[in-house]
């Protein structure tokens, strides 16, 4: 099977991922998808194909080399998509030898992807691309890495007199919600190290990402009927909007770049009486992480001693660091990295992640594991596209670095 005829098989089920779930994974239909992922790879004929009761599934591709001493390479993917946007009847369009116009998405809507808007079109004039028909996100994030790893495995299976050690692979829930390796089992997965599929660029090479943490606040008002409110009333909804207007403007995620990290409101939600709020903090630079921390805090603060102790409730959470500092004493993984892509006529791209991949998490837990791209853009919303020529790229590249591993 190709890689493109993969991606538009996985794209047709919905798997969004629920970040108000207390279940895990949080959605059912993800449990439904693994179970049909481990029945591919069993038929495709991988080994040690498990798939637990969280919704992990692991596979190994058998090593070709007797007696195999070396190290263990591993690949990842996860099985979610964004509820950023919606993922149910994803009906996707091949756009061939695209001309660099604008792509109209779906003209009822007038929904237009254009190249002057959306840049990285420039770079895919005669190539194919995979697009949404404006109303759903793609799914490419990450069924295109999954879609990729299992192409790579079936070419490996078919094709022994490639010498290779054992290949682990890891599909995993819940990535877009930041739980994905809250089950993982790394003794379990088996690897010395690994990849995660899950960036944008077929090039990119990722091992630095944000420092990241979820702040959830409550604004405690008083409602009182509004003829008879003066001096009484405590509006929660505007102490939530007051809070805001606290965060220093330039650090919201539309005013930064490359390394510079951020302060974003993603809900709020409130009446008179209770609001609430809920934030994400990003930066790469730890201390400038804890400042970020540091000045929502002070802002809690202020507003308790200027309105009453209890009227701002703070809860802030780490989710995940940068893994930077874990896979520098790894760096075999960067320079073999940049090895296949130069064998293969691909520019690197070594950029940091502006987000994070569940091999943030993984690092910190023993697993270094640094992101490749796949070949999609857009990601989380209706202008989400894939190149099918840079994802058969990706095949290629997992094909050798499962190669160039076997003399690791």
């Amino acid at each position: 099977m190709q890689v493109t005829e993969r991606l538009l098989k996985y794209i047709s089920v919905d798997t969004t991922s629920d970040p108000h779930s207390d279940t895990f994974p949080s959605t059912k239909s993800q449990l439904d998808f693994a179970a049909s992922l481990a029945k591919e790879m069993k038929t495709m004929g991988l080994k040690d194909v498990s798939m637990d009761s969280y919704g992990y599934v692991f596979g190994t591709i058998p090593s070709t080399i007797e007696n195999y001493q070396g190290k263990i390479l591993g690949f990842i993917a996860h099985m979610d998509t964004s509820s950023q946007a919606s993922g149910k009847n994803i009906h996707p369009k091949i756009i061939e030898n695209y001309d660099g116009s604008s792509i109209i998405l779906n003209k009822e809507h007038q929904v237009i992807m254009n190249p002057e808007e959306f840049s990285s079109l420039k770079q895919y004039v005669g190539q194919d691309l995979i697009v949404t028909d404006g109303c759903t996100l793609l799914g490419a994030d990450d069924k295109a890495g999954i879609a990729e790893i299992l192409t790579a495995a079936e070419y490996l299976l078919a094709h022994p007199e490639i010498k290779h050690g054992p290949v682990r692979i890891g599909f995993t829930p819940d990535e877009e919600i930041g739980r994905g390796t809250d089950y993982f089992h790394i003794e379990n997965f088996g690897a010395d190290f690994a990849y995660t599929m899950d960036g944008s660029d077929c090039g990119e090479l990722q091992y630095e990402n944000f420092n990241a943490a979820t702040a959830f606040l409550t604004f405690n008002g008083v409602s009182i009927h509004p003829g008879s409110a003066k001096n009484k009333m405590v509006n929660a909804s505007l102490l939530a909007v007051e809070y805001q207007n606290l965060m220093p403007l330039g650090e919201r995620p539309e005013y930064t770049e490359g390394r510079e990290g951020f302060i974003l409101l993603e809900s709020i939600t409130g009446s008179i009486e209770q609001a609430s709020c809920e934030y994400i903090i990003r930066d790469h630079d730890m201390q400038l992480f804890e400042d970020k921390k540091k000045c929502m805090e002070q802002a809690a603060a202020y507003m308790n001693t200027k309105y009453g102790e209890g009227t701002v409730e703070l809860r802030i959470e780490d989710s995940y660091y940068n893994m930077k500092e874990k896979i520098e004493p790894h760096m075999h993984l960067v320079e073999n990295a940049v090895t296949v892509y130069n064998k293969l006529d691909i520019k690197p791209l070594i950029v940091p992640i502006r987000g994070g991949t569940d091999g943030a998490r993984l690092s910190f837990d023993g697993l270094p594991c640094p992101n490749l791209g796949t070949g999609g853009h857009n990601y989380h919303g209706r202008y989400e596209y894939v190149c099918i020529q840079s994802m058969e790229k990706c095949v290629q590249v997992i094909i050798e670095l499962a190669r160039l591993y076997g003399t690791f």
